[in-house]
C-alpha cells in the first residue's frame, strides 16, 4: 500500500452488502486503508446479481481483501472478535436486532474494543422509523425526492443509487472525523449514518424554500426557470444538446454565436429578469438558430466562448469521453472469474495526482482468509 495515501496503516473490517456499506469501505480503501471484507462462506449475495445490479459488487468492492466466516457458528463469531481486536474501524449495515443477536451491537463492541470506530450504515437514525427496512427507492419516495424528479403524479427515482453512495460517503466522512478525534482522546466512537436522513438533506433546499417563502417548488420537469436559457435543443443533425445562458454576459455570447443580433438589440431583453420573462417567445427563435448549425461546430463555438453546454450522453458513452480517458480518469480492475472492467476512482486529486489505492482488483470469495486469519493465529502465539 502506498505510504503517501492518507489512511495508510488503518485497518477497516467491513461486514456489509449491496451499496451503502460497501461504498463506505471502498472510499476508505481508496484513501489508503486496508479493507477486509467479511463474507459468509458462500460469498456476498450481491456478487451474483444481474441486470442493473450487475455493477453493484464490482464497483463498490474494488481493492478489498475477502475473508469468509460463518457467523452462525461460535467459532466464526469468535474469529470475528479476534479480527476486530486488530482493527481501527468496523463498517456494518446489518439490522440492529440481527447484529445484537450475534453479539456485535455497537455498545458491546465499544466495551470490548474501546479504541474501535464502529460505522453503522442504516436506513434511519434513531427515532420512530429506526427499525424500518429502507432502500434507496424507499427513502426517495418518503422524502419527496421522487416527487421532485418526475412530473406531477409520476414520482420517479433518480437514475443511479445516489443516496446509497452518498450515504456511504457520509459514513467514510464520519470515520475520518472519528479517527481525528481518536488522536486526541484515544477513544473510538459509535457512528450511525441514515439513508433517509441523507436523502432528506438532498431535498433540504426545497424544504427551506417552503419554510421561507411559503411556496412549494414544482417538480424539476415543471420548474420555474431562474435562467434565460437552460434547455435542450437539437442541432442540424438532430442531435440533442443542452445549452445554458444564466447571466447577461452568457446571453450576449450565445446570441453572438447564433447570429441573433435582433435579440441583442431588443429593448425588451436588456436584463436577466427581462430575458427570463420572455422565454416563451425567445426560446423558439433560439431553437431555430441551433437547428441551423452543425453539432461539432456548435460544441467548438461554445467551448471557445465559455457558454455552459453538454452533449446528452449515456453512461456507456463515458468510456469514449476524452476527459474520462485522461490519466487517472479510469482504473482497470481484475474481476476474478469474470471480465476485467474499467471504473472511475475518487473525484479527488492530491498535489496534482489522482488519489487511488494501489490495488483496485476484486477479491474472489475468501481469497484472503488464510492470509488474514493465519496472521491472527501467529499473533496469538
Amino acid at each position: 500500500m502506498p505510504v503517501d495515501l492518507p489512511l495508510s496503516g488503518v485497518r477497516v473490517v467491513e461486514m456489509s452488502h449491496m451499496i451503502m456499506g460497501p461504498s463506505c469501505g471502498m472510499f476508505l480503501g481508496f484513501l489508503g486503508a486496508e479493507v477486509i471484507k467479511v463474507e459468509p462462506p458462500e460469498g456476498d449475495k450481491t456478487r451474483n446479481l444481474t441486470g442493473m445490479g450487475a455493477g453493484f459488487f464490482p464497483t463498490f468492492n474494488r481493492g478489498k481483501k475477502s475473508v469468509t466466516l460463518d457467523l452462525k457458528a461460535d467459532e466464526g463469531r469468535d474469529t470475528l472478535k479476534a479480527l476486530l481486536a486488530t482493527a481501527d474501524v468496523f463498517v456494518e449495515n446489518f439490522r440492529d436486532i440481527s447484529l445484537a443477536k450475534m453479539g456485535f451491537a455497537p455498545d458491546k463492541l465499544r466495551q470490548a474494543f474501546p479504541s474501535l470506530i464502529v460505522a453503522s450504515c442504516k436506513g434511519f437514525l434513531h427515532g420512530p422509523y429506526e427499525n424500518r427496512t429502507a432502500m434507496d427507492e424507499v427513502v426517495q419516495m418518503m422524502t419527496g425526492m421522487a416527487h421532485m424528479t418526475g412530473p406531477t403524479g409520476r414520482p420517479l427515482r433518480i437514475g443511479s443509487s445516489a443516496n446509497d453512495i452518498m450515504g456511504g460517503l457520509f459514513g467514510a466522512f464520519s470515520v475520518l472525523a472519528a479517527l481525528i478525534q481518536r488522536q486526541r482522546t484515544r477513544e473510538g466512537a459509535a457512528l450511525r449514518v441514515g439513508l433517509f436522513e441523507n436523502c432528506l438533506l438532498l431535498v433540504a433546499q426545497h424544504m427551506v424554500q417552503f419554510d421561507i417563502e411559503g411556496t412549494e417548488a414544482p417538480p424539476m420537469p415543471e420548474r420555474e426557470f431562474s435562467w434565460p436559457v437552460y434547455d435542450i435543443f437539437k442541432t442540424a443533425e438532430g442531435r440533442p444538446i443542452f445549452i445554458g445562458a444564466v447571466t447577461e454576459g452568457q446571453w450576449a455570447k450565445l446570441c453572438d454565436v447564433l447570429g441573433l443580433d435582433q435579440l441583442l438589440a431588443d429593448a425588451r431583453l436588456q436584463t436577466r429578469v427581462d430575458q427570463i420573462a420572455a422565454r416563451d417567445w425567445t426560446l423558439p427563435i433560439i431553437e431555430k438558430a441551433v437547428a441551423g448549425r452543425g453539432y461539432d461546430d456548435l460544441l467548438d463555438a461554445f467551448e471557445q466562448t465559455g457558454i455552459p453546454f453538454s452533449p446528452i450522453a449515456r453512461p456507456k458513452e463515458m468510456y469514449d469521453d476524452p476527459h474520462v480517458n485522461r490519466e487517472g480518469g479510469l482504473f482497470t480492475s481484475h474481476y476474478a472469474d469474470k471480465k476485467d472492467f474499467r471504473a472511475p476512482g475518487l473525484p479527488i486529486e492530491m498535489n496534482g495526482r489522482p488519489m487511488v489505492a494501489e490495488n483496485v482488483d476484486l477479491p474472489s470469495v475468501g481469497q484472503h482468509t488464510d492470509e488474514i486469519l493465519g496472521a491472527l493465529l501467529t499473533k496469538a502465539v
